[in-house]
């Protein structure tokens, strides 16, 4: 008797450290993964804005979600090791930011059963993230930030009326890039413009590639690139040396004076696009099921430096001056 009576007991200890352990998992926080590229003003808008949505969704930072993150300083090289990294971590969900980061995290976490939710992907699907606009993929979907290419050309029309030619470096190695310059390729027509593509695919060949836009091109759209978009200061000065006023796609590098001009995705705007979707995951929504999301109409703004306009030789149209889109 005393030995039922022992064994009754031990099992009800045993049963309540179980139990204990139980709840003390289930109170543990959930671990996401952040990999980003490097540190840039958009893609750091972008993390924000996906923890902001997260928050909003009910996952408190700290409390009911922890945050690894990392960044390779726009090496490619070592974005890999940055993944095995996080992978090893054992997140319930990795956040990837930019194309080279969210193909290269598709391959190495295929399998693992880790959810991949993907940011400042221009296009997923040329990108192979996705099979295509209306579905997500096996354990990735995510949020781009696809500028509407048409509202970008109406823009760049109100702002330099008798402007013709169009400008667009890009890096050929890119996914992203070479799908912009397409969609840009099939609706300047119908914008009235000429389309003059330059590929620049190292950084130590932006000057002589921007300069080789001079007498061929009457204004340079400047894509999200990550290749173009840290090296913006240059891609300018050379711009500036050729007569090239600049329309760009960041509007961080027209309120520190470096380019004349932006028609801008808010960025933190698609980050809480892909924190929308990440809590959809962490709900139990199969990615698969979840179509990549794209920035609305709304979620685009215009900005215009007085200073650096005048720098590049250029008067703000009468039409814009009551835009409520010009800084000094």
């Amino acid at each position: 008797m005393r030995k039922l009576k022992s064994g009754l007991l031990s099992g009800l200890l045993l049963a309540g450290a179980l139990a204990a352990g139980i709840g003390a998992a289930m109170a543990d926080p959930i671990k996401i993964g952040i990999a980003n590229f490097g540190e840039h003003p958009q893609l750091n808008a972008s993390i924000a804005g996906f923890k902001k949505a997260l928050a909003d969704a009910g996952y408190v930072e700290g409390k009911d979600v922890v945050y690894s993150e990392s960044h390779t300083n726009f090496d490619a090289s070592l974005v890999p090791q940055m993944i095995a990294k996080l992978q090893a971590e054992q997140p319930t969900l990795v956040y990837t930011v930019t194309t080279p980061v969210s193909q290269i995290a598709k391959k190495a976490l295929a399998g693992s059963g880790i959810p991949i939710v993907f940011t400042a992907v221009t296009d997923p699907v040329a990108a192979k993230l996705v099979p295509s606009w209306d579905s997500g993929d096996d354990g990735m979907t995510g949020a781009s930030d696809l500028q509407d290419i048409a509202a970008v050309m109406e823009f760049t029309r109100k702002l330099l009326p008798d402007a013709k030619r169009f400008g667009v470096p890009y890096n050929p190695g890119e996914a992203n890039d070479v799908a912009l310059v397409e969609k840009i390729k099939e609706l300047a027509p119908a914008a009235g413009f000429e389309v003059v593509a330059v590929g620049v695919d190292n950084v130590n060949d932006i000057q002589q590639r921007i300069a080789s836009f001079a007498g061929k091109a009457d204004v340079i759209y400047t894509p999200a690139s990550n290749l173009l978009q840290p090296a913006i200061a240059a891609v300018s000065a050379a711009a500036r040396q050729a007569g090239i006023p600049i329309v760009n796609s960041d509007d961080g590098a027209v309120r520190n004076g470096v380019v004349p001009a932006s028609f801008a995705v808010n960025y933190e705007q698609v980050g809480i696009n892909g924190g929308k979707i990440a809590a959809e995951i962490l709900k139990g929504k199969d990615p698969k099921t979840i179509a990549p999301s794209r920035p609305a109409y709304a979620d685009h703004a215009p900005t215009i430096s007085r200073k650096t306009m005048a720098a590049f030789g250029v008067e703000i149209p009468e039409s814009l001056a009551d835009c409520g889109c010009i800084v000094d």
